[in-house]
């Protein structure tokens, strides 16, 4: 698989799902013993040669690439922390403090490379290593959970579907599951980037912010599920008032997947070759983008879409219109007509209507 990305070896029948395991990128192919993989800190490539050397972590310190640094305690071992999460860290505080036009290209690139060696490292780890169901264990650190929890406490009419929502985030662990399936039926492509734009400078996707927004309401990166997912596809940020995206076309159909189910109007364009410096993509024109999706095999695109709608159900968006339903049911909790009716009444009688009425609402 040439992307970002790093995928998990799986065992298959399928020959195709056996070559596509191993981790790749535009110009090299690494291989991974996962019995060796505590022990050595060299990824050994197929030629012989070794193209960098990756410290192999333990199961807390590769949890804590994915926690943020405000999470609660328990969802990772403090002591385990690396110099890895020590640049995550970093990372994630300065999209917190306002950024100068110059220094946006830089952080991006380097949130880029960030994203990248924290999903390389969950793809390297062996068995015993890799936490089993990440997502779930992630999941009070991500916006749409908070979302959600605000909207639920707001529910006083029942108005939202909250047992559905509910069942859905206890089996949040399906996301994984999925995720691991895309991966081993995508095919193999060169990183593609490019750059999504939404109705009104909005960052639906909830992408990690860097640089001066439209709308000004950051997220930090891994604070939301789609930021989970894409990352598992490649690497994304957000800026001003779009996306940009390098990675598989898989990130790119699950982007317009969600856009499309919850009627977000969206635009795509191929991210310009010097948009990301330092960082290997290709910026292919809508012909090249059309072949990727042909690519695509049914069952893969169907997977996707079920991601998708996973996310979009879970979105802040989702949550935001729910919340915006209470809203106009409060404002409407009684009825109109009738008051109206008593209204002309009191008129008719001579009367002012005041704070004696004692005529409740109804």
């Amino acid at each position: 698989m040439t992307e970002p990305t790093a995928k998990p070896s799986v065992k298959s029948s399928n020959p195709q799902d056996t070559s596509a395991s191993a981790y790749n990128n535009s110009k090299t192919t690494s291989k991974v013993d996962a019995k060796n993989n505590q022990n050595d800190s060299n990824i050994e490539q197929t030629d012989g040669t070794q193209e960098s050397v990756v410290t192999v972590l333990d199961k807390a310190a590769l949890l804590a690439l994915f926690v943020l640094p405000n999470a609660d305690d328990d969802l990772a071992e403090t002591d385990s922390v690396t110099l890895n999460t020590t640049t995550q860290t970093s990372i994630n505080s300065s999209l917190a403090a306002p950024v100068s036009e110059s220094s946006v290209a830089t952080q991006r690139v380097a949130l880029y490379h960030a994203q990248h060696e924290r999903t390389q490292q969950l793809y390297l780890a062996s068995a015993a290593i890799r936490p089993t169901y990440l997502v779930q264990t992630l999941k009070t650190q991500f916006a749409e959970y908070q979302q959600y929890l605000l909207a639920q406490q707001l529910d006083k009419r029942g108005l939202m579907d909250t047992d559905a929502l509910e069942r859905l985030w206890q089996q949040l662990h399906v996301v994984d599951d999925i995720i691991e399936d895309i991966v081993r039926h995508m095919p193999a492509q060169q990183p593609a980037g490019w750059q999504l734009t939404t109705q009104d400078g909005h960052n639906p996707l909830c992408l990690a912010t860097i640089g001066k927004l439209k709308h000004n309401k950051p997220f930090f990166d891994q604070g939301s599920i789609n930021s989970y997912v894409l990352g598992h596809f490649g690497v994304s940020s957000f800026t001003y008032d779009r996306g940009y995206y390098v990675g598989h076309v898989v990130g790119y159909l699950f982007s317009c997947y969600f856009c499309a189910h919850l009627s977000i109007s969206y635009g795509v364009t191929a991210l310009g070759q010097d948009v990301v410096s330092d960082y290997d993509y290709a910026s292919l024109e809508t012909p090249h983008m059309v072949r990727l999706l042909q690519g695509l095999d049914g069952y893969c695109k169907k997977r996707i879409y079920q991601l998708a709608v996973i996310c979009a159900r879970l979105s802040v968006f989702a949550s935001d219109k729910r919340i915006e339903r209470m809203l106009i049911a409060e404002v409407n909790d009684f009825d109109k007509k009738l008051q109206q009716q008593h209204l002309d009444v009191l008129l008719l009688q001579g009367l002012m209507p005041d704070s004696n009425d004692s005529t409740p609402l109804l």
